[in-house]
């Protein structure tokens, strides 16, 4: 049976009809300026200046840069023209007021979608997040997708000279990038999560294995007090990790064996690793689990089956398109000579 998007051309063209196809091309012809003018933005602290204005706050460009460390005259001018384009993919609000002389100014304004590029209550945002994803180290990669494709290997690696995996250990700006995109992720998924989901209540040891800096323990063990957490993780991974109450953190390989415990979380692991490997790792998790042991798991589903009787449309072809781009990613990055598989909710289950 086919899957949604196989069955819903629509879904994938975007509702483009024949005569609005010219355009569109040239809108994906260009798309790779969206990424760029938005890490920028990010990077100048532009959601931030907005967001301390206050609510509602409309600044024009001018006054933006007034608040940066710049003398370049030209400022104002470049950076009205980046966040009107991102205005225009809806990130920011805009809205013109007249002078006296009948020209127009342009006034920015904080959107839904940009909000989540500012740091909430907890201290993160999506912002680290693409700063990873638009690292030198991760773009260069990309130029090498083409000759993967026709030779083999693994574009990252072509790159490189290295797996992902083992790149973090030794650059060690990259590393902080890297694991400061983890935190951020990791705490506004895990912090949606346990609002939602009682099912770690009765659990007394919980191992995370891949669990980076062990942001999910700290969370479900400040939560829940009476759980302990092992955060296993490769060595250089958890080398310098801050301590968190009631966690320990181990060093290992996840292919080799995992700490015991009641129950095992793998959290955006599987879809990185091809089924030979999920299986010997799947077994390594049944092996370090009592026979009531339990494991859960959070990860991506290529396709979003599921989303889409929940969602509106526009919804779930924005999830889609999210899902296919993290997907893309994993291709570029590969690990360990062995692409992981983007699975569909079919797929993943049959691998468990």
């Amino acid at each position: 049976m086919a899957s949604p998007i196989e069955t819903h051309p629509s879904l994938v063209d975007g509702d483009v009809k024949e005569d609005e196809s010219f355009p569109y091309a040239l809108q994906l012809m260009t798309s790779f300026a969206l990424p760029m003018a938005l890490q920028s933005t990010i990077e100048l602290g532009v959601f931030d200046i907005l967001a301390k204005a206050g609510p509602g706050a409309k600044l024009s460009p001018s006054q933006i840069v007034a608040q940066m460390p710049t003398k370049n005259p030209d400022a104002a001018m470049m950076l009205d023209r980046i966040l009107r384009m991102l205005a225009s993919h809806s990130v920011l609000a805009c809205s013109a007021i007249a002078d006296d002389f009948g020209s127009f100014q342009r006034l920015y304004s904080l959107s839904s979608v940009s909000k989540h590029f500012v740091r909430n209550e907890d201290g993160v945002s999506l912002g680290p997040i693409m700063s990873l994803l638009q690292d030198k180290v991760f773009l260069d990669s990309w130029s090498q997708l083409k000759v993967a494709i026709l030779e083999g290997g693994i574009p990252f690696n072509r790159v490189h000279g290295m797996h992902a995996f083992e790149y973090p250990g030794l650059d060690p700006r990259f590393n902080q990038v890297f694991n400061t995109a983890m935190l951020n992720g990791t705490t506004i998924v895990m912090k949606q999560i346990l609002e939602v989901y009682k099912g770690f209540e009765q659990l007394k040891l919980l191992v995370d294995v891949g669990g980076s800096l062990g942001v999910t323990l700290n969370l479900i063990t400040s939560r829940y007090s009476h759980i302990k957490g092992i955060n296993f993780d490769l060595p250089h991974v958890i080398q310098h990790v801050p301590p968190y109450p009631g966690v320990e953190h181990l060093g290992g390989d996840m292919f080799e064996s995992v700490p015991k415990g009641d129950a095992i979380f793998l959290k955006s692991i599987l879809h990185d690793w091809n089924d030979e490997h999920c299986l010997k790792l799947l077994k390594n998790c049944y092996n370090a689990t009592p026979n009531d042991g339990k494991l859960f798991g959070k990860r991506w589903i290529a396709g979003v089956e599921v989303a889409a009787s929940m969602w509106s449309q526009e919804s779930f072809r924005n999830a889609s398109r999210a899902v296919f781009h993290v997907d893309d990613d994993k291709v570029v990055a590969g690990e360990t000579g062995d692409l992981g598989e983007g699975r569909g909710e079919a797929e993943e289950e049959k691998t468990v």
